[in-house]
């Protein structure tokens, strides 16, 4: 599949998961440097724009794991396509 083909869920959670991997190489990191200031700055940075994709893709989508689902009547996160899962679903 070619990336021009991705339908917008697929390119959104790429986006989830480009800033998800970021943010845990920065996490990998500070572990090492716990007093760098950029790795500090960098590494909030990313945390925000993840936490930004992340309520974006959930809004639109669903939730991306089941601790994310806020069901009330139904267990919800059964009930739709996993976000791995191909296609437009």
């Amino acid at each position: 599949m070619l990336r021009s083909e991705l339908s917008e869920k697929q390119k959104l959670l790429r986006k989830v998961q480009a800033s998800r991997f970021a943010l845990i190489e920065a996490n990998l990191y500070l572990d090492s440097h716990p007093t760098c200031r950029e790795g500090l700055k960098y590494f909030r940075e990313k945390r925000a724009e993840a936490d930004k994709l992340i309520k974006e893709y959930e809004t639109e989508f669903g939730p991306l794991t089941a601790a994310a689902s806020h069901a009330e009547d139904c267990w919800e996160w059964v009930n739709t396509a996993f976000p791995w899962e191909r296609g437009e679903s």
